[in-house]
Order: C-alpha cells, then sequence, then structure tokens
C-alpha cells in the first residue's frame, strides 16, 4: 500500500466516523459514506469491506480518542479536578449552539448493542473501561485528600458510569442547563461525603 493510500484510508475513517457519529449506523447510507469519504464503491469495498466493517473500524477509531482524552482528563490533580473536568466538558456540550453528537459509545449502547454481538462487547468495554479509570482516579482521590465518599472507591465508579449515560442523553436531547447541572452538582456531591 502506498503511503499516500494509506493516508487517504485514515482520512477517509475518520470522516466516517464523524458521519456515523452524527447520523447512526443505520440512518447512513452506502451513498452517504461514499459522498463523505471522497471514496469510490470498490474502494470502500477493497480498503473497509462494507459499510459494517467501516462502522466498527470508525467506532473503534472512535474509542481509542475518547479513551485517551478521557485519561489526560482524569490525571489532573487533584483528582477530583479532573472527575469534575471530565464531567464538565459533556456538560458544555449541552450549551453549544449547533447540534451536539454526545457519546458514539452511548448513541450505539442504544441503536445496535441491543441486536449486534460485536457492538455490545465494545460497548460493555467502554463502560468497564470508565470503571476502571474512575476507580483508580478515585483512589489516587482518597490519597491526595480530594474526594471523600462513604462508598468504595469502586462503589463511586459504578454510580459515576451509570450517570454519565444519562448526563450523554439529555445534553443530546437539548435539556435545560440548569437541570443538568443540579443533576451533576448532586452525583459529585457523593465524593464529598464525610
Amino acid at each position: 500500500m502506498s503511503r499516500h493510500q494509506e493516508f487517504d484510508s485514515k482520512e477517509a475513517l475518520h470522516q466516517a466516523m464523524k458521519l456515523f457519529w452524527h447520523k447512526g449506523y443505520e440512518a447512513t447510507s452506502i451513498m452517504d459514506l461514499l459522498k463523505t469519504t471522497g471514496l469510490s464503491k470498490s474502494s470502500l469495498y477493497a480498503t473497509f469491506g462494507g459499510k459494517r466493517d467501516l462502522f466498527l473500524a470508525a467506532f473503534d477509531s472512535y474509542r481509542d480518542t475518547r479513551r485517551e482524552e478521557a485519561s489526560r482528563v482524569l490525571s489532573h490533580s487533584p483528582a477530583r479536578d479532573g472527575i469534575e473536568q471530565f464531567y464538565r466538558i459533556i456538560l458544555e456540550g449541552a450549551k453549544a449552539d449547533e447540534f451536539t453528537n454526545g457519546c458514539m459509545s452511548i448513541n450505539q449502547a442504544v441503536e445496535m448493542a441491543p441486536h449486534d454481538e460485536d457492538v455490545r462487547v465494545r460497548v460493555k468495554q467502554d463502560f468497564q473501561c470508565m470503571e476502571r479509570m474512575l476507580t483508580q482516579t478515585i483512589e489516587r482521590g482518597r490519597i491526595d485528600g480530594s474526594i471523600k465518599g462513604r462508598k468504595t472507591p469502586r462503589e463511586l465508579a459504578r454510580i459515576l458510569v451509570v450517570a454519565f449515560p444519562g448526563l450523554q442523553v439529555m445534553v443530546r436531547a437539548k435539556c435545560d442547563h440548569e437541570r443538568l447541572d443540579e443533576a451533576f452538582n448532586l452525583v459529585l456531591s457523593l465524593l464529598d461525603e464525610e
């Protein structure tokens, strides 16, 4: 594979990821993909194997990027600030004027995971990864004194993981900011209970 073709494949994958993230799998047609990626039908099939294979590759690309971003944000000190910043990024999406795509993993938990084992496995992995990262951050917060909480780090992480899809869906539905902030502050207060 030539260097130029490899670059084009990565760009096509990135464009497909953005399209699937915005429209979802079912609402994205092959014609949409061809137009957005600039690929011919034969190139799309030769490079990615078809719509579903392209979707899975795009979803994996999204997941890798988001996992790196979450790790970076959650590494802030003190640890409680990292968790708050992680969730504030979501809430800021609600204040954007344009349509927000939400989280592609949450979108796919609703759209495809119920009937597609490959997607379901990926979504479960995302929740497990998020729980691990949050547990580690909470443990660090216990050490640096920024997180109290009566619950164990894993219990607190699970509560935060359960709150994540709710906030994402409410942001995507453009729910009012006050309601989102109140809910978020209530969840975050669990980190301060003594």
